[in-house]
């Protein structure tokens, strides 16, 4: 699968360098990420499907806003009625150049409040790679920063937790905590301002 993360904002960019350094198969690109081919493309948004701001709204005017209702209709006819963050939904974009789109949010609803210090970045970053391995069209997928943007989480924090939702879902190297201290010490590596209260 080719993973291609792509940024506008070359401190991202220098952030993901650094968490993916040495991987195969990782393609980092400075770009709009709308015309970088793929089988697929992530859009970070909320767990009601709004697709009206920031990045979901470039996918929007790309796709067409159709885009939002199929998403938003799908997600009020499951069983929970909202996506929750670590969970995703795959769509058809009717796009020959990127066929389909990867709905992983980032948030419940869009907001900055307590994002930074989350893992939102890790959760949304596993749902998507879990999608791509689940679903037999998509070998490609361009995704952007995850919590970077309305997000306000910092570079470094967002590409590593990306980076270990990596290693976990295509490395296969997935956490055995042994005793209940060893994940709450992997929850601050996540995030080292997963103990901080914050706006």
């Amino acid at each position: 699968m080719e993973i291609k993360l792509v940024y506008i904002d070359n401190f991202l960019g220098k952030a993901w360098r650094k968490a993916f350094s040495g991987i195969d198969n990782v393609y980092i690109i400075n770009e709009d990420i709308t015309k970088v081919k793929s089988d697929a493309i992530v859009s970070p948004a909320n767990s009601f499907g709004f697709m009206d701001g920031s990045l979901d709204y470039v996918l929007s005017e790309h796709f067409g806003w159709h885009i939002q209702e199929k998403l938003q209709e799908k997600i009020k006819n499951s069983d929970l009625g909202e996506l929750l963050v670590g969970t995703s939904m795959v769509l058809e974009t009717g796009n020959s150049e990127i066929p389909y789109l990867i709905s992983a949010p980032t948030m419940r609803v869009p907001m900055n409040f307590n994002i930074a210090t989350s893992i939102n970045a890790y959760l949304a970053m596993k749902a998507i790679l879990i999608a791509c391995k689940n679903h037999d069209d998509i070998n490609s997928v361009n995704i952007p920063g995850l919590c970077t943007g309305c997000g306000r989480m910092p570079y470094h924090i967002a590409a590593e937790q990306m980076f270990l939702a990596y290693e976990e879902v295509v490395l296969g190297k997935k956490r055995d905590f042994k005793e209940f201290g060893d994940a709450q010490r992997f929850q601050i590596k996540l995030n080292e301002n997963s103990l901080i209260w914050h706006h």
